[in-house]
Formats: C-alpha cells, structure tokens, sequence
C-alpha cells in the first residue's frame, strides 16, 4: 500500500557515535488519518460483515470492527516508508536494520504516530587521495625450485602417514590426547587430534610457540606439558591472557611418507601429465603473490584512513560482523588458491585478535566502497559468475555447489563486497607509483587445532553471572 505522496515527518537524529544513529520520527496525524481512510476505502466492498451483504456496511461499522487491523497494516506501511523517507533525507548509509520493538508500537486512534529507533550508518569521513599512492608490490619469477617446493607442500597433504617408534621430529605427526588446564583445572579436553609438529600450534585463542622443538624426541606412550597464555580476544572472557597448560598424551607417532609424482599420482587427481601439475602449482603460486599484493594495497588504504579519520566502531557491530568477516576472508583465500589447512591457519590468526582484525577490515571495507560510489563500481552477474568458478577451480569443487552454499547461508552480499573491494583496490594499484618488493611464499610454518583452548567460556560466565546475582540479593 505504497503511497507516493511524501510523508509529512518530524526527524530528530541523535549521532551518539560515528556509526550509531538513535532517531525519533513523529508522523502527523494527517498522514496517518489518509492511509486509514484509502485502507478502509480497499477495504469497504469485501468486507463481510453479519447483518449486511458485502460492500453494503456504514463506513462507521467499518471502521469500528476493522480498525485494529487496519491499524496494523498501516503502522507495518508507515513505519517502512518513514524509515526510507529518514535515510534519504538525511543522507544515512545504513549498515543493518533499524532496532525497535515493532509490536509495542501501535498508531493512535487522535494525533500523531511518534516511534524511535537505533541504527547503526556507515560513518562519515573524507576519502583520502588515493590517486598516485605510493604502494609496495611483493613481485617474483617463480623458480624450478619453487614450484618443487610447492609440490612438497601440495604432496605432504595426500601424503601416507606411517606409524614409527622413534621419538617424533619436525614434521612428523602426532596422535593426541589433549587437555588444556588453568590451575589443575581442565577447561578443554579432544580424546583424539593428530597434529603435524611446526614451529607454531594455532588454536582460535592462543598460540604455542616452538612447538615443535618442545615435543622433539616425544614417542607414542609418553607425555608433554606446555605452557602458554591465551589471547585478549579469547572466546572465554574470565581466561582472557592467562597462562594456560596443554597437556599432551601421545598415543602413535607418524613419519610422512610422500607420494611419487608418477602417472598414477597425477591420473588420480585429474592432471594430464607432469607439465600440467606443475603449471597448476605455479598458478596457486601467482594467485597466492596476487593475493598479498591486493592485502599490501589494502593495508596502505587502511593506513590512509586511520590517519584522517580516528572513529570508534561501536563494539555490538564487530561481534555480530566477526563472522561475517572471516567467512569473507575464506573465501578470498579459497579464491587465490591457499589450501584448506592454510585457511585454517589464517582463521585462527584471525581469531585471536578478532575484535581489533574485525575494526580493521570494516574501515577498509567503509573507505573501498565510498571510493566504488565515487566512481561507479558495482558487481555484475558475470562477476558473480567468475567469482564462483574461480574458488570452483581452487577447491576442486562445483561451481553449482559453492553457489548453492553461499545462497543457503544468506551470503551472496558478502560475494559482492569481495568483487567490488577487488575492483577498486585493482583501480588503486593502476593508478599508484609501486615500488618493488621480493614475495615470499607463504612458509609451512604452523599447524593448528580446531576448537578455543580456554573453551568458550559459556558455562563459566553463567556461573559468574549467577554469583554476582546472588551477591546482588544479599
């Protein structure tokens, strides 16, 4: 029941920060008296009312047996073309949906329809000149001797894994028991992981360094104890940088066996022959350096922006984007070629810092699309298209598969953020002066464990909650 008449509004927009807006909009009652009367006017002549054959009914009986329904239809009309009419008016960019309590909300029967809500707008701030920036770009002519060491990392993970009784070294695997305490407490426990032995262990909270040095010479049967502190970002908010232990009960050591590049190892995996596999693996290479040049132009964007805009993001937005944000950094990784225990890796580096990683890449995101405005970039179908098949290609999987998935968890729009991001930092990088750098593929370096150390720390906040109101009631 759209109306093209412009609502006659009374707006007041408090700023109670650079990105939440808290707005109280009076609508006269003349409005609303005329979305009443053209409801009732739809309304009158199938309106099945007892006494009176349809359509026949006094507008006054109408109106009296009717009016809490109409009502609702007209406060559910109002309240959308307000909003919309508020946005425009005073230039909001949302960011997420207005916050009210919309069935305590109800139109008067005499006056004007006031209501307030919160909403969260992309703050406003001044792009920098990011014409002619000057920008490193990590560059390098792939080796022989880089493609071979990709193909050692790319065979390790269809790879054997054969049980040995000696004492485990660098690159050897573990089966594990694995408990992680805080003073004699167990907190966390896994009755199984195998983990590979690397210079770092990620989990989403902590890391443990020189791992692979502390479990050196460890054979099944025998026990390790690290220490190690979990991060200020920990899901686990009363554990938040303490000392923790990890407590390793090894059950069987594995030496890697590594498959022969031969004609059955390159028919299983669908290579035609030798040149073809290793021109795969120089592809993941280039993708991977194309990468990092993108996240060096981000990073100097970023830089850029911090220096004339020092804004808060309001701490209720990060949370609810933390995962948002990191399902879009999986999928930019998956698109430039990085395999899935190096996603993992990344996620978990992520999440140790989540709160101050989320700010970062939300800055990033508010200045890379006022610049797309500015210049008109958007996402096309094709983009969409190419997007999907490029992570296609690097995970081995359907396109129709990963297009499915992406619809199914409502993140097509997080699709469209990467394209347009990618566009405008490709816009950037023509128009910057760059100064060469070496890139370094990505090290084999850490080896990670799936769930938070400290654990979530759920059980433990409830029960803080339940004393402190206990405290509360004495």
């Amino acid at each position: 029941m759209a109306d093209n008449e412009k609502l006659n509004l009374e707006i007041n927009v408090d700023e109670r920060s650079a990105c939440e807006r808290h707005i109280t909009v009076t609508v006269s009652s003349d409005d609303i008296a005329r979305f009443m009367d053209k409801e009732y006017e739809q309304l009158k002549p199938v309106a099945q009312i007892p006494g009176f054959r349809p359509g026949r009914a006094p507008m006054s009986i109408v109106k009296a047996r009717f009016r809490k329904d109409v009502a609702d239809r007209v406060k559910s009309v109002v309240l959308m073309e307000s909003i919309s009419q508020v946005n425009e008016t005073k230039n909001l960019a949302p960011i997420s949906d207005p916050m009210f309590d919309y069935m305590a909300l109800e139109v008067p029967e005499k006056g004007d329809f006031v209501f307030e809500y919160d909403i969260e707008v992309r703050p406003e701030f001044e792009v920098p000149n990011w014409k002619g920036m000057k920008i490193e770009k990590p560059v390098r002519d792939f080796s022989d001797a880089d493609v071979d060491a990709a193909s050692v990392s790319f065979r390790s993970r269809q790879g054997k894994l054969d049980e040995s009784e000696e004492g485990a070294v660098s690159g050897d695997y573990i089966a594990t028991k694995l408990f992680i305490r805080y003073n004699d407490e167990i907190i966390n426990s896994s009755d199984h992981e195998t983990i590979r032995l690397r210079p770092s262990l990620l989990f989403s909270d902590a890391t443990i360094e020189k791992f692979d040095e502390q479990m050196e010479g460890v054979k099944a049967g025998e026990s390790r104890t690290l220490k190690f502190t979990l991060s200020e970002s920990a899901p686990n908010v009363l554990l938040r940088g303490k000392e923790v232990e990890a407590v390793f009960e090894v059950l069987k050591v594995y030496k890697l066996n590594l498959p022969e590049v031969n004609e059955e190892f390159l028919s299983k995996l669908g290579f035609e022959n030798e040149e073809d596999y290793r021109s795969f693996l120089k592809m993941n290479l280039e993708s991977q350096m194309a990468y990092q040049q993108q996240q060096t132009a981000r990073e100097k964007i970023s830089s850029m922006l911090l220096e004339s805009a020092d804004w808060e993001l309001p701490p209720a937005l990060l949370e609810r984007q933390t995962e948002r944000e990191l399902y879009r950094t999986i999928l930019e990784l998956q698109r430039s070629g990085f395999p899935i225990e190096k996603i993992e890796e990344h996620v978990n580096l992520l999440r140790q810092n989540s709160h101050e990683n989320t700010k970062k890449s939300l800055k990033e995101h508010f200045i890379l699309e006022r610049i797309a405005e500015q210049e008109n970039i958007d996402a096309t179908d094709e983009d969409y298209d190419e997007e999907i098949q490029e992570i296609a290609i690097r995970t081995q999987e359907s396109a129709r598969r990963i297009r499915a998935r992406i619809e199914q968890h409502n993140q097509m729009d997080i699709l469209r953020n990467q394209i347009i991001e990618r566009k405008v930092v490709k816009m950037i990088q023509d128009n910057a002066e760059f100064e060469e750098t070496t890139f370094e593929p990505y090290p084999e370096e850490m080896a990670n464990v799936a769930f938070p150390a400290g654990g979530n720390g759920k059980a433990d906040e409830a029960e803080a909650d339940a004393d402190a109101e206990a405290k509360d009631a004495e």
